[in-house]
Protein backbone atom coordinates (compact mmCIF):
# COMPACT_ATOMS: atom_id res chain seq x y z
CA UNK A 1 0.00 0.00 0.00
CA UNK A 2 1.03 4.01 -0.73
CA UNK A 3 -1.77 5.79 0.63
CA UNK A 4 -1.35 9.58 -0.44
CA UNK A 5 -1.66 12.34 2.62
CA UNK A 6 -5.39 12.57 1.38
CA UNK A 7 -6.30 8.95 2.91
CA UNK A 8 -8.37 8.39 5.94
CA UNK A 9 -5.69 6.33 8.60
CA UNK A 10 -6.08 6.36 12.26
CA UNK A 11 -4.12 4.39 14.96
CA UNK A 12 -1.87 3.04 11.76
CA UNK A 13 -0.17 0.40 13.79
CA UNK A 14 -3.35 -0.69 16.35
CA UNK A 15 -6.03 0.08 13.70
CA UNK A 16 -4.73 -0.46 9.80
CA UNK A 17 -2.35 -2.93 9.87
CA UNK A 18 -4.37 -5.08 12.10
CA UNK A 19 -7.23 -4.55 9.02
CA UNK A 20 -4.98 -4.57 6.06
CA UNK A 21 -3.96 -8.30 7.89
CA UNK A 22 -7.50 -9.26 7.61
CA UNK A 23 -7.71 -7.72 3.66
CA UNK A 24 -4.59 -9.68 3.02
CA UNK A 25 -5.74 -13.36 4.84
CA UNK A 26 -9.40 -12.86 3.38
CA UNK A 27 -7.46 -12.78 -0.24
CA UNK A 28 -6.23 -16.35 0.30
CA UNK A 29 -9.18 -17.43 1.64
CA UNK A 30 -7.15 -18.36 4.64
CA UNK A 31 -8.88 -17.59 7.94
CA UNK A 32 -11.49 -15.89 8.69
CA UNK A 33 -11.97 -12.08 10.75
CA UNK A 34 -10.02 -11.31 13.61
CA UNK A 35 -10.63 -8.62 16.26
CA UNK A 36 -9.67 -5.95 13.56
CA UNK A 37 -7.82 -4.46 15.82
CA UNK A 38 -5.69 -4.07 19.18
CA UNK A 39 -8.44 -2.91 20.80
CA UNK A 40 -6.90 0.03 22.69
CA UNK A 41 -7.73 1.25 25.91
CA UNK A 42 -6.47 3.98 28.09
CA UNK A 43 -7.16 5.81 30.85
CA UNK A 44 -5.74 8.69 33.19
CA UNK A 45 -5.52 12.17 34.47
CA UNK A 46 -2.73 14.65 34.83
CA UNK A 47 -0.65 12.18 37.45
CA UNK A 48 -0.71 8.80 35.81
CA UNK A 49 -1.60 7.40 32.53
CA UNK A 50 -2.10 3.48 31.60
CA UNK A 51 -2.56 2.18 28.08
CA UNK A 52 -3.44 -1.74 27.42
CA UNK A 53 -4.57 -3.50 24.17
CA UNK A 54 -7.37 -6.31 25.65
CA UNK A 55 -7.21 -9.65 23.81
CA UNK A 56 -10.18 -11.05 21.62
CA UNK A 57 -10.63 -14.31 19.47
CA UNK A 58 -8.69 -15.46 16.26
CA UNK A 59 -10.33 -16.58 13.16
CA UNK A 60 -10.90 -19.60 12.42
CA UNK A 61 -9.36 -21.56 9.01
CA UNK A 62 -10.05 -24.88 6.82
CA UNK A 63 -9.14 -27.45 9.29
CA UNK A 64 -8.74 -25.30 12.47
CA UNK A 65 -10.86 -23.27 15.11
CA UNK A 66 -9.83 -20.31 15.93
CA UNK A 67 -8.41 -19.29 19.69
CA UNK A 68 -9.98 -17.61 22.07
CA UNK A 69 -8.96 -14.25 24.15
CA UNK A 70 -5.65 -13.73 22.31
CA UNK A 71 -4.05 -11.28 20.40
CA UNK A 72 -3.61 -11.94 16.79
CA UNK A 73 -1.56 -10.31 13.79
CA UNK A 74 0.44 -6.93 15.05
CA UNK A 75 -0.42 -7.06 18.79
CA UNK A 76 1.35 -9.61 20.58
CA UNK A 77 1.36 -7.65 23.78
CA UNK A 78 0.42 -9.39 27.39
CA UNK A 79 -1.89 -7.64 29.39
CA UNK A 80 -1.06 -6.22 33.30
CA UNK A 81 -1.35 -9.00 35.76
CA UNK A 82 -4.80 -8.02 37.49
CA UNK A 83 -2.36 -7.77 41.21
CA UNK A 84 -0.13 -4.97 39.43
CA UNK A 85 -3.11 -3.32 37.64
CA UNK A 86 -5.19 -2.35 41.18
CA UNK A 87 -2.15 -1.99 43.35
CA UNK A 88 -0.48 0.98 40.75
CA UNK A 89 -3.46 2.16 39.31
CA UNK A 90 -6.64 3.76 40.69
CA UNK A 91 -9.12 0.69 39.51
CA UNK A 92 -10.71 -2.56 40.32
CA UNK A 93 -10.97 -5.17 38.12
CA UNK A 94 -14.04 -6.43 37.79
CA UNK A 95 -13.70 -9.25 35.74
CA UNK A 96 -11.85 -10.80 33.29
CA UNK A 97 -13.27 -13.96 31.15
CA UNK A 98 -13.73 -15.17 28.09
CA UNK A 99 -16.86 -14.07 26.17
CA UNK A 100 -18.80 -17.61 25.59
CA UNK A 101 -20.46 -18.27 22.44
CA UNK A 102 -19.05 -15.09 20.86
CA UNK A 103 -17.28 -16.66 17.97
CA UNK A 104 -19.14 -17.36 15.24
CA UNK A 105 -20.70 -20.89 14.64
CA UNK A 106 -19.36 -23.28 11.46
CA UNK A 107 -17.40 -26.11 10.60
CA UNK A 108 -14.54 -24.92 12.81
CA UNK A 109 -15.63 -21.98 15.04
CA UNK A 110 -14.01 -18.73 15.67
CA UNK A 111 -12.22 -17.98 19.15
CA UNK A 112 -14.34 -16.32 21.91
CA UNK A 113 -13.32 -12.94 22.66
CA UNK A 114 -12.91 -11.44 25.75
CA UNK A 115 -14.73 -9.06 28.95
CA UNK A 116 -12.91 -6.82 30.94
CA UNK A 117 -15.14 -4.88 33.68
CA UNK A 118 -13.24 -1.99 35.91
CA UNK A 119 -14.13 0.16 38.63
CA UNK A 120 -12.60 3.48 38.67
CA UNK A 121 -11.19 4.61 41.61
CA UNK A 122 -10.95 8.42 40.84
CA UNK A 123 -12.15 10.67 38.60
CA UNK A 124 -10.52 9.75 35.13
CA UNK A 125 -10.50 10.22 31.53
CA UNK A 126 -11.20 7.37 29.64
CA UNK A 127 -10.40 6.35 26.04
CA UNK A 128 -11.38 3.60 23.81
CA UNK A 129 -10.01 2.77 20.03
CA UNK A 130 -11.64 -0.22 18.75
CA UNK A 131 -13.09 -1.87 15.74
CA UNK A 132 -15.93 -4.31 14.58
CA UNK A 133 -18.32 -2.54 17.05
CA UNK A 134 -20.57 -1.34 13.89
CA UNK A 135 -19.58 -4.06 11.27
CA UNK A 136 -19.16 -8.10 12.73
CA UNK A 137 -16.26 -9.85 12.10
CA UNK A 138 -16.74 -11.66 8.86
CA UNK A 139 -16.58 -16.04 8.16
CA UNK A 140 -15.49 -18.02 5.58
CA UNK A 141 -16.77 -20.44 3.43
CA UNK A 142 -20.34 -20.21 4.74
CA UNK A 143 -19.12 -19.79 8.21
CA UNK A 144 -21.28 -17.31 10.44
CA UNK A 145 -20.15 -14.04 11.17
CA UNK A 146 -19.24 -13.46 14.92
CA UNK A 147 -20.78 -11.12 17.72
CA UNK A 148 -19.98 -7.76 17.51
CA UNK A 149 -17.88 -5.87 20.32
CA UNK A 150 -18.74 -3.45 23.16
CA UNK A 151 -17.55 -0.85 25.34
CA UNK A 152 -19.84 0.36 27.64
CA UNK A 153 -19.76 2.34 30.55
CA UNK A 154 -21.93 2.38 33.17
CA UNK A 155 -22.95 5.55 35.25
CA UNK A 156 -23.70 5.44 38.84
CA UNK A 157 -26.90 7.03 37.79
CA UNK A 158 -27.57 3.54 36.70
CA UNK A 159 -27.77 4.59 33.25
CA UNK A 160 -25.32 2.60 30.56
CA UNK A 161 -23.81 4.24 28.03
CA UNK A 162 -22.54 2.70 25.31
CA UNK A 163 -19.05 4.33 23.98
CA UNK A 164 -19.45 2.77 20.23
CA UNK A 165 -15.94 1.81 18.66
CA UNK A 166 -13.44 5.29 19.30
CA UNK A 167 -14.46 7.31 22.37
CA UNK A 168 -12.75 9.90 24.80
CA UNK A 169 -15.35 10.56 28.08
CA UNK A 170 -14.57 11.93 31.93
CA UNK A 171 -15.47 8.92 34.06
CA UNK A 172 -16.04 9.80 37.97
CA UNK A 173 -15.03 7.32 41.11
CA UNK A 174 -17.13 4.71 41.27
CA UNK A 175 -18.41 4.43 37.69
CA UNK A 176 -18.04 0.85 36.58
CA UNK A 177 -16.28 0.69 32.85
CA UNK A 178 -17.81 -2.54 31.30
CA UNK A 179 -15.08 -3.11 27.98
CA UNK A 180 -16.88 -5.98 26.31
CA UNK A 181 -13.82 -6.56 24.00
CA UNK A 182 -15.43 -9.31 21.95
CA UNK A 183 -16.51 -7.82 18.76
CA UNK A 184 -13.32 -8.18 16.91
CA UNK A 185 -11.38 -10.40 17.46
CA UNK A 186 -12.59 -12.29 20.14
CA UNK A 187 -15.90 -13.84 18.49
CA UNK A 188 -13.90 -14.80 15.14
CA UNK A 189 -15.95 -15.99 12.31
CA UNK A 190 -16.32 -19.87 11.49
CA UNK A 191 -13.80 -20.06 8.83
CA UNK A 192 -15.09 -22.98 7.07
CA UNK A 193 -18.31 -24.01 6.69
CA UNK A 194 -17.64 -27.82 5.15
CA UNK A 195 -20.77 -29.55 6.18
Amino acid sequence: MSPDETAAVVGGNVLTSQRLCDVILLAFNAVAASQGCMNNLTFGDDRMGYYETVAGGAGAGPGFDGRSAIHTHMTNTRITDPEILETRYPVILREFSIRKRSGGDGEFRGGDGCIRRMQFRRPLQLSVLTERRAFAPYGLAGGRPGQRGLNLLHRRSGRTVNLGGKNCVDVCAGVRQTYIVECCCNHMVVSVGLR
